[in-house]
């Protein structure tokens, strides 16, 4: 049972927003030597930033295919407020992010429309609690957006449950804690100059050989901050993932998301008139 129920046109937003972010965090590794890029790097992000009223779009979308009812959108509230309060507990020092392990998790009991929704709004409201609203909290919404759907999206939801499911996700939260790291860091490699040739963005030079560059800058600025975001988020999925997994199915049992309205024709006993004979 999911919260979101996944329509025709939130597949279509889904798919939309999806597409459009892959270009938006791509695009400069295919850009032309003299597009620019480098000298416009304070007004670019905000181009980019276009990508929130996307984001949004696949909320409305979701609403309009009936995917969202009051108990959905409450619970909604629920848990984005309870991983925005997890993410200042880290503050992302040393990779030590909390939010995601309750991402990944969520996402898996809730499904994937749900998921990528909870993880952009969760993204969003950290931001509004952390002070880091800024050009890059668009990329930020749409990375964690595709964490937790992503979680919705693997195998066995109906049937693995204990501990090969805890295992399951603590290995995608793993990797996906480290591909967040990695698409994140696309996005701002890009901009920054006066960094190390080896490891420098140029501007029409081959996709090979940017891609090789971003590897090298992936390797000595952000690994170790992504490694131990994939340790936490493993070690909270295989000490705390059961008992929360528990819980949420259990609340989403309870919710009755999307239970049909059912009418009860009275009896004929109730129908009746009460008698005034003695």
């Amino acid at each position: 049972m999911r919260a979101v129920r996944l329509g025709p046109r939130s597949v279509a937003a889904l798919a939309l927003v999806s597409a459009i972010g892959v270009v938006a965090f791509g695009w400069p590794l295919f850009a032309p030597g003299d597009s620019g890029i480098t000298t416009h790097s304070a007004d670019a992000p905000w181009l980019f930033a276009a990508l929130l009223p996307l984001l949004l779009a696949v909320v409305v979308a979701t609403i309009a295919d009936t995917g969202l009812d009051a108990k959905a959108i409450a619970m909604l509230g629920v848990l984005a407020a309870a991983g925005a309060a997890l993410r200042p507990l880290g503050a992302g020092t040393a990779g030590i992010e909390p939010m995601f392990f309750l991402m990944v998790l969520s996402g898996r009991v809730l499904g994937p429309g749900f998921g990528f929704v909870l993880g952009a709004v969760s993204m969003f409201a950290s931001a509004l609690l952390t002070g880091g609203v800024g050009p890059w909290m668009p990329f930020q919404m749409l990375a964690m957006g595709w964490v937790s759907m992503g979680a919705g999206l693997l195998p066995g939801a109906a049937r693995l449950r204990g501990r090969a499911e805890s295992l399951l996700l603590a290995g995608y939260g793993a990797v996906a804690s480290v591909a967040y790291g990695t698409v994140m860091n696309l996005q701002g490699w890009t901009l920054m100059q006066g960094m190390a040739s080896g490891i420098s963005y140029v501007p029409g030079d081959p996709l090979g050989d940017n891609l090789a560059r971003f590897v090298a800058y992936c390797l000595t600025t952000s690994l170790g901050w992504d490694l131990p975001r994939a340790v936490v988020t493993m070690v909270l999925t295989l000490t705390l993932g059961g008992a929360i997994l528990k819980a949420l199915r259990r609340a989403t049992r309870r919710a009755a998301f999307e239970a049909p309205a059912t009418f009860e024709t009275p009896t004929a006993v109730e129908t009746s008139a009460p008698s005034d004979a003695p």
